[in-house]
């Protein structure tokens, strides 16, 4: 007949033993979430419906996400012998710090380089949204056909574009438009004095 203290002493052996276990099993339990925590990814974000639409005669760009217009800026467009390109474009490349590249002439990143600080390529190759040098031509049909902006203006369109992005440049003062730009001011009005049909055609 067992004594009282072997029964103790028994009871005290299954009791560690049952511990144990209990360990051995949250353990693995943890070990596992943790796992699956570390190998699930997180749910991907909705993309968001955004484009870019440049106004020539207006000579403004406008950021547009899920319909609606975020902000409107102004630009240069391309001058009467370089026309900026129309129509529907993506955004290609996304470049901090540009090189500018011209036949028989390189300028790095600096104050002397014509792209400014930023380059947003279109799917139109040798054609993009950038900054400049010359800031007094923002508001002018001034480039060789890109589209050029003030250099903060610049930097926080590039801030708010990804790659795939749309881009549209419009050439016709539409009702689509007029609806994003406003009307286009009398000739008189506009910065360089020129009327609503020269301004189609990229004369300064």
């Amino acid at each position: 007949m067992r004594t009282v203290a072997g029964q103790f002493k028994a009871a005290e052996k299954r009791a560690a033993r049952y511990l144990w276990i209990l360990i051995v099993v949250l353990s693995v339990r943890e070990l596992r979430a943790q796992t699956q925590a570390q190998c699930s990814e997180p749910a991907p974000l909705a993309p968001r419906h955004r484009k870019v639409v440049v106004s020539i005669p207006h000579r403004k760009l406008a950021l547009i996400e899920e319909g609606q217009v975020k902000k409107v800026y102004a630009v240069a467009v391309g001058a009467q012998q370089s026309p900026t390109p129309v129509g529907k474009f993506e955004v290609k490349t996304r470049l901090v710090k540009p090189t500018y590249y011209h036949p028989g002439k390189v300028i790095p990143a600096g104050a002397n380089n014509p792209l400014g600080t930023r380059w947003i390529g279109l799917s139109t190759r040798g054609y993009g949204i950038h900054g400049t040098n010359v800031e007094e031509s923002i508001g002018k049909a001034a480039s060789h056909g890109c589209i050029r902006m003030h250099r903060a203006d610049l930097e926080e369109l590039f801030a708010a574009v990804e790659v795939g992005d749309q881009v549209e440049i419009r050439a016709e003062p539409d009702a689509e438009v007029a609806g994003i730009f406003g009307e286009l001011p009398a000739a008189e009005d506009t910065p360089d004095g020129v009327g609503v049909g020269a301004a189609v055609n990229g004369i300064e």
